[in-house]
């Protein structure tokens, strides 16, 4: 048989679009071969059928042992039809006869169709699990599809993702053929498509867009060590820089804050804290709370507890609307952290030394020091 152009052009586009292997589509068509093979013929021990991966030129070849008297044609063949073929053939050789696919009657090709499409859904179901398993808890981009009770459908280019009702973020107004980026928290094999899960709330989402935009953190030179999220409200990121000529704030930052406004932009204006990271929890507390200023920071590492005192005047600030500030920074932190004004810390007698009239912070918090300034690129909580 000559090449075969439609099945050349079939499997190229299964090859390129579906990202099915060109060796797993020649298989299922020889599988697809086989199974007409046996609806059209009582026996197929004696059928071989090969393929040509390049041509896709496929012959299917009957072997018959020739004899005297034929009792089963399927596996015999008499010795005068064989030498009209070939007048060498003699009484026990083998025959090789080409098997004509318009042998195989209407039921056989319709069979092997059926299976062939149903392999080749199975192959591309495959494919598209193996690939977005590789791609679970990374940033895809994707189109809303269509809305399913509480869920929406989402359009990732080659196969639909679904985002649940508790991944959507309540100040996002999600309408048919709106583009977002989305994380993938879970892949899940089903019968027939694979189950793809994305969300907009997760604080990896926000974790994973710094990585596309700063180099420095692809490059693993600046960090993001712990990060903290309100979905569509606020974010609270704490960096490290392994450079000390680099400073990691200012590089998640960018020039003229290009790097965190394309992040925000993304979030639809969520407001983004960066601050630095420190080892010491009294200094990461503290930077945690930005932006509102703290005079001083009792941490306890043992019951991941603090106590900060912050100026009268910083108190709603340190503490946020409706607490946000403050839990946000626990988050961060890991730490449960009690937060009292100047006055309130004086008079409740909580804090050491503050029952006292004035007292120098060194002699009551001389394991802290509180001299570094916190840099934040917020906005007031207020």
């Amino acid at each position: 048989m000559s090449a075969n152009v439609e099945m050349m052009s079939a499997l190229e586009i299964l090859e390129k679009e579906k990202n099915i292997p060109r060796e797993v589509i020649i298989e299922k068509i020889r599988e697809t071969l086989t199974i007409a093979c046996k609806q059209a013929f009582k026996k197929i021990d004696n059928i071989t059928i090969s393929i040509d991966p390049e041509t896709c030129e496929y012959h299917i070849v009957a072997a018959k042992t020739v004899v005297d008297i034929v009792e089963d044609p399927e596996t015999e063949i008499s010795l005068q039809k064989a030498q009209d073929v070939d007048g060498h053939l003699t009484l026990g050789d083998t025959y090789y006869e080409e098997v004509e696919s318009l042998d195989f009657g209407r039921i056989a090709a319709s069979a092997a169709r059926n299976n062939l499409i149903n392999a080749l859904s199975t192959e591309e179901n495959k494919a598209i699990f193996d690939e977005y398993i590789a791609k679970q808890h990374q940033v895809v981009s994707g189109i809303i599809q269509r809305k399913m009770k509480n869920s929406f459908s989402v359009n990732l280019g080659d196969t639909d993702a679904i985002l649940a009702d508790k991944e959507q973020i309540a100040e996002e107004n999600y309408k048919t053929g709106d583009r977002y980026k989305f994380f993938i928290t879970d892949v899940k094999r089903a019968k027939k498509e694979p189950k793809i899960y994305v969300s907009r709330t997760h604080p990896e989402l926000v974790k994973k867009l710094f990585e596309q935009e700063v180099s420095e953190i692809k490059d693993g030179i600046v960090e993001i060590r712990s990060i903290a999220r309100e979905a569509g409200k606020r974010t609270k990121m704490a960096v490290y820089s392994n450079d000390e000529d680099v400073d990691p704030v200012g590089a998640c930052v960018g020039m003229n804050g290009t790097r965190v406004n394309a992040v925000v932009e993304e979030l639809h204006n969520e407001k983004i804290d960066i601050i630095n990271w420190d080892e010491n929890p009294a200094r990461l507390i503290e930077n945690a709370l930005s932006p509102a200023k703290v005079i001083s920071v009792v941490a306890d590492s043992e019951d991941k507890s603090a106590k900060v005192i912050v100026p009268d005047y910083q108190l709603s600030l340190a503490i946020g609307r409706e607490g946000q500030n403050a839990r946000l920074a626990a988050k961060l932190t890991g730490y449960k952290i009690d937060i009292k004004s100047e006055t309130q810390a004086r008079e409740s007698g909580d804090f050491p030394g503050m029952e006292d009239e004035y007292y120098e912070e060194d002699e009551y918090f001389d394991d802290v020091d509180f001299s570094s300034e916190t840099e934040e690129v917020s906005e007031d909580n207020e």
